[in-house]
């Protein structure tokens, strides 16, 4: 039998801990509509178990037959080894260019840490990818919201412009918030609205200094032509 029937159980353990602890990452990243989600999370954490479980218990018939004919050295590491540099591609696709903001990279951290958590099972080292699973979490779900809660309440603000459809209006809307040190972390544009083609709804989320003030940074941004309304929002 190419597995010893002693072993069965224990693979067992080990794969539906690391769909569990998977799932349970890619449920945060899922709810907060990211590009990888639950069930990425759990194929990524699922397959570096059962590559770690390979590396272990795959070759054990090899090894046996060798051992007849005089030492074998076995490193179940090696095939485990690869899933650490190859992840590095799955990461890459949910990293996205918005604007002048770039998004994803605490996903495929995400990824990287769960593909870490998958070889961690696949090992049999439970207490650490279950530890590892829970400061994952607790990372993305509490220290988000302490962030977006003290860190960013006083400083980041979403700035909406309606203005006509010129060109070089969008570079002229970035030096005047430059000027300010205004930095801009993400921007979007689409249609005001069908009926008026010749009208975009510019969206920035930025981050404005303490020694600026909102209601100048919006009258002067008013000021300039083409620009019919800006609202900001904290």
């Amino acid at each position: 039998m190419w597995i010893q029937d002693a072993h069965y159980l224990e693979i067992t353990l080990r794969l539906l801990l690391a769909t569990l602890l998977g799932g349970l990452v890619g449920l945060e990243r899922e709810q907060s509509n990211r590009p990888a989600g639950f069930r990425t999370h759990i194929l990524v954490c699922v397959g570096s178990a059962l590559i770690m479980l390979i590396s272990i218990y795959g070759f054990e018939e090899y090894i046996k037959e060798r051992s007849q004919y005089g030492y074998v050295v076995a490193d179940p590491a090696r095939l485990a080894a690869q899933v650490v540099s190859g992840i590095g591609f799955l990461g890459a696709g949910t990293i996205l260019v918005h604007g002048f903001a770039i998004r994803g990279l605490t996903t495929a951290a995400s990824l990287w840490v769960v593909a870490g958590i998958g070889l961690a099972l696949g090992a049999g080292f439970y207490f650490g990818a279950i530890l590892s699973t829970g400061l994952v979490l607790l990372s993305l779900v509490v220290l988000n919201r302490f962030e977006s809660a003290v860190l960013h309440k006083s400083y980041f603000h979403r700035l909406v412009l309606k203005m006509e459809d010129q060109p070089g209006k969008l570079g002229e809307i970035a030096t005047k918030l430059g000027e300010q040190n205004v930095n801009i972390r993400k921007l979007s544009i689409e249609e005001a609205s069908q009926t008026d083609p010749d009208t975009v709804r510019l969206v920035l989320n930025i981050r404005i200094p303490n020694t600026v003030s909102m209601a100048i940074l919006v009258d002067q941004l008013r000021s300039l032509d083409g620009v019919k309304e800006v609202s900001i929002d904290k």
